[in-house]
């Protein structure tokens, strides 16, 4: 008798091996395309058995259709095809994907079920950034830009809370942005207790407040991270760029956050699980990247960002704001950061670093506009590139804005 087809085996094992792996991670490209071959193989061995199944074939169109898309070798190493070995319990995707990846394989059996979010619908992944003036992206990709001065949670669930101060940017203006970030990781229980990261203009440490960078045991990841070959803690920090780029990675909720600095002000940027991100009782229902900005609050219209005048004494105001020495501002503009743009210049500025004209291109005008710092170009493309990194759904990275709001 011909043994049964064995494709959902081999989906399985695709999907257990990349979950977690993500491009925020040293390595990720290389445990991809270890894990494409893995599942090449795996098909290649059950080919006689699946002759005609519609299932088999689209997975090995799939698979064809990755390893040129993440220009990966037909030969080189596998990935262990037994990742159910590895089960940890601080790590959140060995303890949630061998039910995930069940769940997967019977309800997307073939490779373009997760050829766009590296595996990550299963579970499902929320992506939150602030930016600018701020912009606020929330959890349903819903974009805005708001006024929220002083202190405002973004996150505050049972697991993580992210707190963030906004100052005003430049007199006569409701813009702010933000010059003060706090992290809570709370306790979870044979993991890691609680530690708090703290960052604020020209403080951007890479450890808790603490001292330490990590916390809990050495858990297991497929794309080698700082450390020993293949291990990390359950929540530890990594700094990209001392001052001015921060990741921190908590593996044992399977959440990234990425902090850093441009000019005087700081940008966020968040992953986290769905079903953790909704942890959360009614005393904690305000989180802007779950509801948005209250409508008071809001500047922008429904999506339509009016973009500010821009008076020739802007230009002066900011120029006297500015501190004589500031050395972060170098990033952007060694010197003579600040000017006044106008609508046409703003946009030329903006086009430099921004090439599609989605809302993080219109959220660089309307930042240029109101401050004349091009620290803010810099903020703005550095945004879209970390929502590239951890947004898990590729088709809902471009937004534009509605109607009118594209400046003219």
């Amino acid at each position: 008798a011909t043994p049964p087809c064995r494709i959902q085996k081999c989906t399985t094992d695709f999907v257990s091996l990349t979950s977690h792996l993500t491009p925020a991670v040293d390595g990720f490209h290389t445990e991809f395309c270890k894990a494409l071959r893995a599942y090449s193989a795996c098909t290649q061995r059950t080919a006689k058995s699946c002759r005609g199944n519609l299932v088999f074939h689209s997975a090995v169109l799939g698979i064809s259709d990755l390893m040129i898309q993440r220009n990966c070798s037909r030969d080189g190493p596998t990935s262990s095809t037994h990742p159910e070995v590895q089960h940890e319990p601080c790590n959140y995707h060995s303890r949630t994907q061998h039910a995930h990846a069940h769940v997967h394989a019977h309800t997307h059996g073939h490779a373009h079920g997760h050829a766009h979010d590296h595996g990550h619908s299963r579970p499902g992944y929320l992506f939150c950034g602030l930016f600018g003036d701020p912009h606020l992206r929330t959890f349903k990709d819903s974009f805005q830009t708001c006024k929220v001065e002083g202190a405002w949670p973004l996150i505050d669930n049972d697991y993580l809370s992210v707190q963030v101060t906004n100052v005003p940017v430049v007199p006569g203006s409701s813009a702010t942005a933000t010059n003060k970030i706090t992290i809570i990781f709370k306790p979870y229980e044979g993991c890691t207790d609680q530690k708090v990261y703290q960052a604020g203009t020209d403080n951007l440490p890479a450890a808790f407040d603490d001292g330490t960078v990590s916390s809990g045991d050495p858990i297991q990841v497929s794309a080698e991270a700082e450390g020993a070959a293949g291990k990390v803690r359950a929540l530890w920090i990594s700094e990209r760029s001392p001052g001015r780029h921060v990741e921190l990675h908590a593996g044992y909720i399977g959440a990234t956050v990425i902090v850093r600095q441009l000019g005087r002000y700081l940008t966020l940027a968040v992953r986290i699980p769905e079903e953790l991100a909704q942890a959360y009782d009614a005393t904690q229902d305000l989180q802007l990247c779950l509801n948005g900005c209250p409508s008071g609050e809001r500047i922008d219209q429904a999506g339509h960002l009016p973009l500010p005048a821009s008076p020739p004494a802007l230009g002066l105001q900011l120029q006297q704001l500015r501190r004589p020495s500031f050395s972060s501002q170098t990033q952007a503009s060694p010197r003579g950061a600040v000017r006044v743009f106008g609508v046409e210049g703003a946009k030329e500025r903006c086009r430099e670093q921004l090439e599609v004209q989605d809302i993080y291109f219109h959220s660089c005008v309307f930042d240029l506009l109101t401050t004349g710092d091009a620290n803010f170009t810099v903020a703005a493309y550095s945004a879209l590139k970390d929502m590239e990194s951890l947004h898990p759904h590729r088709d809902k990275w471009r937004i534009y804005p509605r109607g009118s709001s594209s400046p003219t």
